[in-house]
């Protein structure tokens, strides 16, 4: 029909983070993919695919209909051929783009704003661009989240799991071998023992708690008082929360910056982002700056009452709303704030390794050292 390949455009969309990836380790590589386990119907992976189709297709010269037809006709998931589908039979029922896609439900109200923003003034296809823009960056910031804070919790994990089996087999045998000997024992060994002999008492108990405890915390973990908790914990987490932080600010940069680059009301650009941001210290300041704007004060008058907004990003959003372009200077500071997650995910990762690596070498040393201390005093005295 058009004679546009749509699995060679989604792989050309995909070959700079390719190119990016090709000197990481395998191990790396899979921390950075995308996992869910319960996938919605349409996924912002879906979405992206979907919105750098359409852009394309349309900017090619081919009408709304037959480029959902094409792309409707490429899906491999018979659910997400019935989504564009739906699309494309709403059209021809007299919907526009941006009704036929919210009457699927699977676009959020921001995506559908846009959209109908985009029709109204004639730039459906750069909207539909930079909608493809934010799904990618914001892809590529949760990946920069799943890398930073997924290798220390497995390298965590691994420390426990070792010194728990240590404690709960190897240590038992060393003890099962000292009674035969009878004597003292050193206080470091009987420390260890102990605590072993703890551990296999109430293992039980200790795996029921924590396992508890975080199916707690998951099924709770859309409720705003988890969502306040977790936030205000983990930004203060040396390293991490700093890394966070910016992929906090990047996401809701990134918003903006669409939103305002479709020709969106700062006013409902900032109510929209709100129902998109779930950090909470971010989420609980945007209906207050809404208001402040209402009341007539500026946008970056209003932001520098929160801490959370650094001076640097409220000083460049003055200058923004000065030569009324508050769009580009959002996207400047998405990628910033990007690039400094890219800075300290890199810095994390080389810094960690090897400290990671060091602690649990000496609390298995530790443990090591206090079960041969006896045979080392036995030797002594039989050579004495």
């Amino acid at each position: 029909m058009s004679g546009i390949n749509l699995r060679e455009l989604k792989s050309n969309s995909r070959s700079p983070k390719n190119e990016n990836a090709k000197g990481k380790k395998g191990f790396e590589k899979l921390l950075e993919t995308e996992i869910k386990l319960f996938p919605t119907k349409f996924t912002d992976k879906n979405k992206e695919s979907f919105y750098l189709e359409l852009s394309t297709l349309l900017t090619s010269g081919l009408d709304i209909k037959s480029a959902l037809e094409l792309i409707e006709e490429e899906q491999i998931k018979p659910k997400h051929a019935e989504i564009i589908g739906g699309i494309k039979n709403n059209l021809i029922n007299g919907d526009s783009l941006w009704e036929a896609m919210n009457r699927s439900g699977d676009f959020s109200a921001y995506e559908c704003f846009s959209i109908q923003i985009g029709e109204e003034t004639g730039r459906i296809g750069m909207v539909l661009d930079q909608l493809y823009q934010f799904y990618k960056n914001k892809l590529k910031q949760r990946r920069q989240f799943i890398s930073a804070l997924s290798y220390p919790v497995i390298i965590l994990c691994t420390s426990i799991g070792a010194v728990t089996f240590m404690l709960l087999f190897i240590v038992p045998m060393f003890n099962d071998i000292f009674k035969r000997f009878g004597g003292e024992l050193p206080y470091l060994t009987r420390l260890i023992i102990g605590l072993s002999a703890g551990i296999q008492k109430y293992f039980p108990l200790i795996f029921i708690l924590v396992s508890g405890a975080f199916i707690y915390f998951y099924v709770n973990r859309r409720k705003i008082w988890m969502q306040k908790l977790s936030a205000l914990v983990i930004i203060r987490i040396p390293v991490i929360g700093k890394i966070v932080y910016s992929v906090q600010l990047a996401r809701f940069c990134s918003s903006m910056a669409l939103l305002l680059g479709s020709k969106v009301p700062i006013i409902r650009s900032i109510q929209l982002v709100s129902q998109m941001i779930t950090f909470y210290p971010i989420q609980i300041t945007l209906a207050a700056i809404a208001q402040d704007i209402m009341d007539g004060e500026n946008l970056h008058s209003s932001m520098s009452k929160f801490s959370i907004y650094n001076r640097k990003m409220v000083s460049l959003l003055k200058v923004g709303e000065e030569v009324n372009k508050l769009d580009v200077f959002f996207d400047k500071l998405s990628q910033q704030f990007s690039g400094d997650v890219d800075h300290q995910t890199g810095l994390l990762n080389t810094f960690l390794e090897p400290v990671m690596i060091i602690f649990l070498g000496l609390v298995v040393g530790f443990i090591l050292l206090s079960m041969y201390l006896p045979m080392f005093q036995v030797s002594t005295s039989i050579g004495g």
